[in-house]
């Protein structure tokens, strides 16, 4: 026995912090947020979390409890027995019909999920929404004419671009934080990992979310930095069909250059993106990404020129940056722009000054 522990003056050891609590609820959607966190780049995803500080009391996919076990464990977070730090929501959440939520009952309850989220929303110390349909309404909130949301989809604190959803614009979880949208469809694990884990140490404010309540870490950033297409972007030297190498913004409907992500610097599965799989980028973060008033695969135009601009770019500014980098494209970048492999290899060009 060491001399501290043997000393009853001593003061006892420090414990160790609590973890930060998570409770996992699924609501309108397909689940593809989970899938994506199962895709995380990691061999052992329960001891990530554990190692980062976070203890996810039950998810519906990933956790053995269900039935009584998970009632129980309901009724603990809402009387205070059982400490509930954030309450993650993936999935739309379905007001119909007429405003009761009997589209969607937690199941073994007979309780409509809207109400189980508010109920654990009024207790948690931070709210957040994980994907786009837990954020806005994504997809679950799509349609057209009497086809359109049929039922009644809207994000936890937005319905689509505006404030409100669920909880109402004025909603602020114990912590003080609006809802905190981690926005994408689907979201990228490094997002909700990332995310949590700054919740956890308590890094994460109101100054580090966006004007969309999603966290600045990758909403600031753009789908179009660090793309492997951009010197085909810098000379306007454009895709014409999808297996073509070059630049998807022209005519293939990529909105990269808009898009508020960081897919192309922190790679899905560590190496791979849409625009690196030859996707355009839809803008999947965004509200109403799942309407755009046009086909996903096309660039709409006006008098040839798109209508979705680089972001903060004016429209003459882009004409003439267009006009003067199409006349200095180098015929390399035109050809391989247009071909499925690399049609010409960059010349070899001595790089030193002497």
């Amino acid at each position: 026995m060491s001399e501290a522990a043997a000393d009853p003056s001593a003061p006892p050891a420090s414990a160790a912090p609590a973890a930060c609590t998570v409770l996992w609820l699924q609501s309108g959607g397909c689940g593809g947020c989970s899938m994506s966190l199962l895709c995380a780049d990691t061999t052992d995803f329960h001891a990530m979390w554990r190692d980062a500080g976070i203890e996810l009391l039950w998810h519906p996919s990933l956790s053995l409890a269900s039935g009584d076990e998970v009632r129980e464990l309901l009724q603990r977070c809402l009387d205070g027995r059982q400490p509930l730090d954030v309450l993650c929501v993936e999935g739309a959440l379905l007001r119909g019909p007429h405003g009761t939520g009997g589209f969607h009952r937690m199941a073994g309850t007979g309780v409509p999920m809207v109400q189980w989220v508010r109920r654990l929303a009024a207790i948690a110390r931070h709210v957040v929404a994980v994907g786009s349909c837990a954020a806005w309404g994504g997809i679950t909130a799509g349609g057209e004419g009497e086809t359109h949301n049929p039922t009644d989809a809207c994000g936890l604190q937005f319905d689509d671009e505006r404030p409100g959803g669920l909880l109402g614009a004025d909603f602020r979880a114990r912590g003080g934080l609006p809802v905190i949208n981690i926005a994408g469809c689907p979201t990228h694990p490094g997002w909700v990992t990332d995310g949590l884990m700054a919740l956890a140490a308590g890094l994460l404010g109101e100054a580090d979310l966006d004007a969309l309540q999603r966290p600045r870490f990758y909403a600031d950033q753009l789908v179009h930095h660090g793309c492997t297409r951009n010197e085909f972007y810098e000379f306007k030297a454009s895709a014409e069909k999808p297996s073509d190498a070059g630049c998807m913004m022209e005519h293939l409907g990529c909105k990269g250059t808009q898009a508020h992500a960081d897919c192309n610097t922190r790679l899905w599965n560590g190496e791979g993106s849409c625009t690196r799989g030859g996707y355009a980028c839809i803008s999947c973060t965004e509200p109403g990404f799942q309407e755009p008033g046009h086909p996903f695969h096309e660039t709409p135009k006006l008098a040839g020129i798109p209508i979705g601009l680089p972001t903060d770019m004016p429209k003459a500014w882009f004409v003439a940056l267009a006009s003067l980098s199409k006349s200095a494209t180098p015929r390399r970048v035109r050809q391989n722009a247009v071909a499925d492999h690399r049609v010409v290899a960059p010349a070899i060009r001595k790089t030193r000054l002497r």
